[in-house]
């Protein structure tokens, strides 16, 4: 590929991970409007089922910190990179 379609495509990744991370900035508001079930800690540790405030804390928590956070760090870094020279010698 030449330079000009990697700059494209480095270009489109960056947007890209600027997208997932206003995706990511979208599910921590959302983690963060739902309120703390008392009965969380218990829950968590499968002593009791979990209500739907905490199932839904547990996979936003899980989906940032597993999917989303990772993703915006690869294509970020991807979308920077510069590969080695090829200058001969």
């Amino acid at each position: 590929m030449s330079e000009t379609e990697d700059a494209a495509m480095q270009a489109q990744a960056s947007e890209l991970a600027a997208e997932v991370e206003a995706l990511a900035a979208k599910l921590r508001d959302f983690h963060a409007s739902i309120p703390v079930s008392p009965q969380e800690a218990v829950m968590l540790l499968g002593e009791e089922d979990m209500d739907v405030a905490t199932a839904l804390r547990s996979t936003a928590e899980c989906v940032l910190a597993d999917r989303l956070e990772p993703a915006a760090v690869e294509l970020k870094k991807w979308a920077a990179y510069k590969p080695p020279s090829k200058e001969k010698k």
